[in-house]
């Protein structure tokens, strides 16, 4: 009991308790209408001996010489045969028994005596081994100084056989209801957990982005907990717009100063204006950096956040290419439609804008873009055939503000802020060298379901 009480199936811990209930009822059910069948036929065996008796004593007679004569048989003819299992036996009028035919030359034992009038009632064993019901009563005769015991038995085997059989009948007919019984509780468990089933795939839904809120109605028992989770769905949605439209207002009331501080620095040149220049230039950087992450770590506890990847490379895509148009850059992207990524798309487009802005900075001709689903990742490769990167190279490109060539534009903090939102959905960046001969970045993040 202590094992069934402690698994985790709800279904299973209501069948299991339920069929040992059922059982233990049925068992005791079972035994109890089986002992009442059983007395019931002893009963009803019994009256027919005490009937049989008092046909013997009624076709007894004393005669003169004191021995004990019958006017006429009993009326069952397996009283004539040797053995048959049925006897009759009269006791007290001579030196030997009076006795029927089917007892040969036995006799049946006498066995305790009771008060006169009384019956009594005892299992014996017959002359061929069998066991015996015995009736048996003592009688007083005119002529006799004493009672006569008068005594009839039979074989209880027909007793045993009808209770065997009743038995039987009765264990057939517990163990169908015993199956009748669990397939209408497995039916109900399965019906009555229907809703739970319900609430988990309407819980899914949400946690997938195909909805952002439980839907649908369900029992009184559980909808307060439906309603709940909506409650707490809309909180947390509500916290996390609250929280972006801090960095937002943030971003704005940092970027403006810094903004003021560099035209005015541009425009008063000198050593001090340096200064400020780098310092400034210092400052946008971890301000894009640390904005970008915050508002990953926002976003990457949003349930139900979804967003098709296709339509994001192919936005990217199109963009960069006219940005590039004066190289041509040919700039290729082939991918299933389905594939969705489980998070932000503003997140998604920085990480792949990075990524994809790299290539087409580095590449010399040509830029591809492949994105695919493996084991419920989904893995989005950018390769380019510029002159790839080194293992040294590859490792220092991570770090914040790192730039190989200072003759290629930008801050150096693309691949440190693809790595960092990468790693607050639970997913990577790895740099290798590509096919197309330069460098593959390719970017593993949790795919959200079809």
């Amino acid at each position: 009991m202590g094992r069934f009480a402690k698994t985790r199936s709800l279904a299973l811990r209501l069948v299991l308790f339920a069929a040992l209930w059922i059982a233990a009822a049925l068992v005791a059910g079972g035994v109890a209408l089986s002992s009442l069948f059983r007395e019931s036929v002893e009963r009803s065996f019994d009256a027919r001996l005490v009937v049989l008796l008092e046909s013997l004593v009624a076709a007894s007679e004393a005669a003169p010489d004191g021995t004990v004569n019958l006017i006429r048989t009993i009326g069952d003819p397996r009283f004539e045969q040797a053995y048959s299992g049925w006897y009759w036996q009269i006791d007290g009028a001579g030196e030997a028994p009076l006795r029927s035919r089917s007892l040969w030359d036995e006799v049946l034992p006498v066995g305790d005596r009771p008060s006169p009038g009384e019956l009594l009632r005892q299992e014996i064993v017959g002359p061929d081994g069998e066991r015996l019901r015995l009736i048996a009563r003592d009688i007083g005769l005119p002529g006799f100084d004493r009672p006569l015991r008068f005594s009839v038995a039979a074989d209880r085997a027909e007793i045993d056989a009808e209770i065997a059989a009743f038995d039987a009948t009765l264990i057939w007919a517990l163990s169908g209801l015993g199956i009748g019984l669990l397939t209408a509780l497995l039916i109900q468990v399965r019906f009555g957990l229907q809703p739970l089933r319900r609430l988990r795939t309407a819980l899914t839904a949400v946690r997938t982005g195909h909805a952002t809120r439980l839907e649908g109605e369900f029992p009184t028992e559980l909808q307060p907990l439906a309603d709940e989770l909506n409650t707490l769905l809309e909180h947390n949605a509500a916290v996390v717009e609250r929280a972006r439209t801090h960095v937002s207002n943030l971003a704005h009331g940092l970027k403006t100063p810094i903004s003021v501080l560099v035209n005015e620095a541009d425009r008063s040149g000198g050593p001090l204006a340096e200064v400020v220049l780098r310092q400034t230039e210092v400052m946008r950087r971890h301000v894009d950096h640390y904005l970008s992450r915050a508002r990953a770590a926002a976003a990457g506890q949003v349930l139900g956040v979804r967003t098709d990847v296709m339509p994001v490379v192919e936005d990217l895509r199109r963009a960069l290419a006219r940005l590039y148009a004066d190289r041509g850059l040919v700039i290729e992207a082939n991918g299933r439609s389905e594939i969705a990524f489980r998070g932000e798309r503003q997140d998604l487009e920085e990480m792949l804008g990075n990524l994809i802005d790299n290539a087409c900075k580095w590449g010399r001709s040509r830029v591809r873009i492949s994105v695919d689903r493996l084991d419920g990742r989904l893995r989005v490769c950018v390769e380019d055939d510029g002159r790839g990167l080194d293992e040294k190279e590859r490792a220092a490109v991570f770090q914040r503000g790192t730039r190989l060539d200072e003759a290629v534009p930008g801050s150096g903090l693309g691949l440190a802020i693809v790595r960092d939102i990468a790693d607050l959905y639970g997913g990577k960046v790895t740099l290798e060298r590509s096919a197309l001969g330069g460098l593959a970045a390719t970017l593993e993040l949790p795919a959200a379901s079809s």
